[in-house]
């Protein structure tokens, strides 16, 4: 098995959805059953406990997966639990701190170096060996997304890289185009066209999005994390934020204290915005919340070429504890290959990760077709990288960057006091 950084998922977007790739803050709870670090069996029959996150939308979609691995697998069952974003990891996090969690579960870049180092994460490659689980037929490179060190903590469910999505409506009224290539001064120009033409914000504001500016660190030879700690400086960032705040000032970002005041829907559907980063397949989000049409634009670059991007995905683990590893396995193979289970997922975690899956769903609906060319449109230009490797403790630092961002934003601190708080709160999480 090669050897590769891994990379995510994913935080809930700027305000929330960027946290994790393709997740949702959404309140609902499957209460789970069943309890132990595996599942016991009855009369031939093994019972395996499978958690996740999302919407209540992907939880109607994943227990009919779940009914119809069952009918293919009458001798394997499964047991559900189901939490809203945060909840589900403050759960994981005791019933891993117990001894018990669940033998498969959803998981995300920035927590598989974490629970490796807590001895709490199956290395699936020997599952792969032994035949129960498939890890060929995988797009553009995801196959070695969930590795570590040479060992498979998880496996891709779907794909997801950072857009610029953009108020279509707006945009053409303006009269821009944007163009793989563009530059970011081409992009801060077509802001300050939008904001004197049409009367709004360019952008919901930058200095928040992790994950963008993990971006344009790439662009520039560095990136957000090394495989130990942050892979950049105190001056980078004073940068990187004084810059955001300057837009805020020129009024081409959108105010922040107005940004805020409309949560949960998103700046740019609010129509404080013609356009925000966030993962491709949040676009729907907008559609749903908005009254434009809205689109995916490439990400500005530094040099024409370099945009830094990668596919991100959710995926999913496996328990070390788990007594039930092969059934486990063929689970995982099951949700990952079976092109029924593409028919009712569809894009609700991202493209599908594996090619018979990909192929077996076809978009009819606008929105969707939008993110499928979206990201034929970068595997076919060939700007996607690999990710860097995410350290132990790189959820909490994404956390407290989206959150001292939006303090410092707000006016609560100074860029210089915003910089410190992160770097001292991130030090502390990464053990650096």
């Amino acid at each position: 098995m090669r050897t590769n950084g891994t990379g995510t998922q994913g935080s809930v977007d700027r305000r929330g959805l960027l946290k994790l790739v393709g997740g949702s803050t959404a309140a609902l709870g499957l209460t789970a059953a069943g309890c132990g670090g595996g599942s016991g069996s009855d009369g031939g029959t093994v019972t395996i406990r499978y958690a996740w996150w999302g919407s209540d939308d992907r939880a109607k979609r994943i227990n009919q997966t779940i009914e119809l691995f069952e009918k293919k697998h009458p001798k394997i069952k499964v047991k559900t639990d189901f939490q809203p974003y945060l909840d589900f990891w403050k759960k994981f996090n005791t019933q891993a701190s117990g001894g018990n969690p669940p033998d498969v579960f959803q998981n995300a870049v920035g927590f598989l170096r974490k629970y490796d180092a807590k001895n709490v994460l199956l290395d699936l490659g020997g599952q792969v060996e032994a035949g129960n689980l498939r890890m060929d037929g995988f797009r553009a490179g995801l196959d070695t997304f969930g590795e570590v060190d040479g060992r498979l903590l998880g496996v891709p469910v779907g794909s997801n890289s950072m857009a610029l999505v953009i108020d279509e409506k707006v945009f053409g009224k303006a009269g821009i185009t944007p163009r793989p290539g563009w530059t970011w001064e081409e992009f801060h120009a077509a802001l300050a066209k939008i904001r004197d033409t049409q009367g709004r914000a360019g952008d919901s504001g930058m200095y928040g999005v992790m994950y963008l500016y993990d971006l344009h660190l790439r662009q520039h030879g560095k990136a957000f994390f090394t495989p130990k700690g942050l892979g950049f400086t105190e001056a980078d960032l004073t940068d990187w934020w004084t810059k955001a705040l300057q837009g805020v000032r020129a009024g081409t970002y959108s105010d922040p204290k107005k940004v805020s005041q409309v949560k949960p829907k998103a700046a740019l559907s609010a129509g404080l915005s013609a356009c925000e980063f966030t993962w491709d397949n949040f676009t729907i989000r907008y559609t749903s919340e908005g009254k434009s049409e809205y689109g995916l634009a490439p990400v500005p670059t530094t040099d024409g070429k370099r945009t830094g991007q990668y596919l991100g995905s959710l995926m999913l683990s496996a328990s070390k504890r788990t007594k039930h590893p092969e059934e486990v396995a063929r689970f995982i193979d099951f949700m990952v290959h079976d092109p029924e289970v593409a028919t009712i997922m569809g894009y609700d975690r991202g493209v599908p990760a594996t090619t018979a899956q990909y192929e077996a769903f076809k978009p009819t609906d606008p929105v969707n077709k939008k993110i499928a060319a979206y990201e034929q449109q970068l595997v076919d230009s060939g700007v996607l990288e690999q990710i860097t490797p995410h350290p132990a403790g790189a959820d909490i630092a994404e956390a407290a960057f989206l959150r001292i961002a939006e303090e410092m934003a707000l006016g609560k601190s100074s860029v210089a006091e915003a910089v410190r708080q992160f770097f001292s709160e991130s030090k502390t999480a990464l053990g650096s």
